[in-house]
């Protein structure tokens, strides 16, 4: 066991939303959003100010019956503060990671100490993809927090003896909150996991009536606040394909987002790196200890594996949905940490080399991909890629500098000593090199690496679509689905009937021009079917066309 000074909190708080301002906000729209999700988010907050409808989530300008709005008023004021843009998008989640951790710090030092505290702080803000969350314009890490803290104040419900109606309050309004970001698969796992410690608990958990009442009122008014007024005003339809939307994620796999059995199981091992290495002892069993918090454990392991259970049984695969695991997953891995001597030998020996193994992989893996400029060439003369589009993505210029490797050779020092301080038989000190080490490897490769990375990816596209957001025209792409002209393009409310009408734009009799967006696989074939519509020029894998009105095939 590891301990530290539990006095002052206050200054620890401060220095944790301190630092974690300084890791989250700097350089949030220093990048294109990345289609779809971000993208995706972002066009829904510019068309609720666009419309000036903040009560029906759009995209195009037509109702976008996927997602509620809570995340969307979120960037939509985000947007009218710092104006339309990718900080504004990503400002809401910069601001939930100063929260999340604040959060963690607070639950873990109630648990237990203010070293534990620290410990799950210092592990979730020092693990891969839980760092990058809070760097990104997507929904799961408010709708994430929401859920964990329902489940939290639950807990408390059933393990404190006073103040038991506020704790039920509070669940069902943290449950509604998470509702109302994202939809009703919060109250599932929250129901199922809350379901299965009341089976373990054998039922002896005092309920009272009125306490189940305040949960619910307070969960069917929160989270269904939205869907009253879309009722109210008429919008019965919404409803209803919202509905069928979430039934069908369960059933059927989404376009592009299939995946095998174990995809969530491997996106955890490898993007909660190096928490969910750590975590290992605890998922499998550890010594149970007196004074430490055994009931909230319990709470976390299945939590975690009605999360891994649930998506693995859904047939659409997609990195976010396993992303509430990250809270559990840092819990057991400051468990695990924090009970170092607990563990057997063979255990502290696994979980070092694991350590240094995956981060040693993930260092010269990111420094390899800041050579693909110089072997660009010889991967596609060796037929390594032969894909049109890949090889016209891999021509763009994306501006590497000669020194990007610097962001893997940061980590390489930082597992270096990692491993030279493990051998010392303490695990505190590094657990703190490597929990700092990687958010600093995080920043600068967001900084130096991820741009060049977009360059490649959507760029070019990105550039078309801003160069004729000003004029007043038709903007769509063909043979690919995207969000990203709509967004760029700054594509205003078009009131003709058919604006939205591919084959219309295509081959009818426009009212005003028309610009399209085609990969390069498609050029060919897109210029026999249409030879009317004008080319442009072709960049990075996508070809561009334009078509005036009055030209008619």
């Amino acid at each position: 066991m590891i301990s530290m000074h539990n006095n002052r909190p206050g200054l620890y708080q401060a220095l944790i939303a301190a630092l974690a301002a300084l890791l989250f906000m700097p350089f949030l729209g220093e990048v294109n959003l990345f289609d779809w999700d971000e993208i995706n988010f972002a066009e829904s907050a510019r068309e609720m100010i666009s419309s000036g409808d903040y009560l029906t989530v759009q995209i195009n300008f037509i109702p976008f019956w996927e997602k509620p709005p809570l995340f969307i008023w979120m960037q939509a004021l985000s947007m009218k503060i710092f104006g339309v843009g990718e900080f504004a998008a990503r400002f809401p989640n910069a601001l939930c990671g100063i929260v999340t951790l604040l959060v963690l710090f607070n639950i873990g030092r109630r648990l237990k100490d203010t070293t534990f505290g620290l410990l799950w702080t210092l592990l979730y803000a020092g693990s891969v993809l839980p760092f990058l969350y809070f760097k990104s314009g997507i929904i799961d890490p408010w709708f994430n927090l929401f859920i964990f803290l329902g489940t939290y104040q639950m807990y408390r419900y059933f393990s404190d003896a006073g103040s038991k109606f506020q704790y039920a309050v509070l669940s069902g309004l943290f449950i509604g909150l998470a509702i109302l970001t994202k939809g009703p698969v919060a109250l599932l796992l929250f129901a199922i996991t809350t379901g299965i410690v009341l089976v373990i608990n054998k039922f002896r958990i005092a309920i009272r009536f009125r306490d189940v009442m305040a949960f619910t009122l307070v969960l069917a008014f929160t989270g269904g606040f939205w869907f009253i007024l879309q009722m109210l005003s008429g919008n019965y339809s919404i409803i209803v394909d919202f509905i069928e939307y979430q039934i069908r994620l369960f059933r059927t796999k989404d376009a592009g987002h299939g995946g095998f059995l174990l995809y969530h199981l491997v996106i955890l091992l490898i993007g909660v790196f190096p928490a969910s290495l750590f975590a290992l002892p605890s998922l499998i069993g550890l010594p149970r200890k007196k004074e430490s918090p055994d009931e909230f454990r319990k709470w976390m392991m299945i939590l975690f594996w009605v999360v891994l259970v649930v998506f693995t049984i859904v047939k659409t695969k997609i990195v976010h949905y396993s992303s509430l695991c990250y809270f559990p997953l840092t819990f057991l891995a400051a468990w695990s940490v924090y009970h170092w001597n607990s563990l057997s030998a063979k255990w502290r020996k696994t979980i070092i080399l694991l350590v240094v193994f995956m981060g040693a992989i993930l260092a010269v893996g990111t420094i390899g991909i800041t050579y693909i400029e110089k072997y660009k060439a010889w991967l596609i003369s060796r037929g390594w890629v032969s894909d049109p589009f890949a090889i016209g993505c891999l021509e763009a210029d994306a501006g590497w500098k000669g020194y990007e490797f610097a962001a893997g050779v940061l980590l390489l020092a930082g597992i270096a000593a990692f491993a030279f301080f493990s051998r010392k038989g303490s695990m505190l000190k590094p657990t703190l090199v490597i929990t700092a080490t990687l958010p600093l490897f995080m920043f600068l490769a967001m900084y130096l690496i991820v741009p060049r990375i977009e360059a490649y990816s959507q760029r070019a596209a990105i550039d078309f679509f801003r160069s004729v957001s000003r004029e007043d025209a038709y903007l769509e792409t063909i043979g690919y689905k995207s969000y990203a002209h709509l967004f760029y393009g700054r594509i205003r409310n078009h009131t003709h009937e058919k604006a939205r009408d591919k084959s219309w734009l295509l081959t009818g009799d426009i009212d005003k021009p028309a610009y399209f967006s085609v990969k390069i696989s498609r050029k060919e074939k897109f210029i026999k079917e249409f030879p009317h519509i004008e080319y442009m020029y072709e960049e990075n894998g996508f070809v561009f066309f334009s078509r005036k009105p009055g030209i008619q095939p």
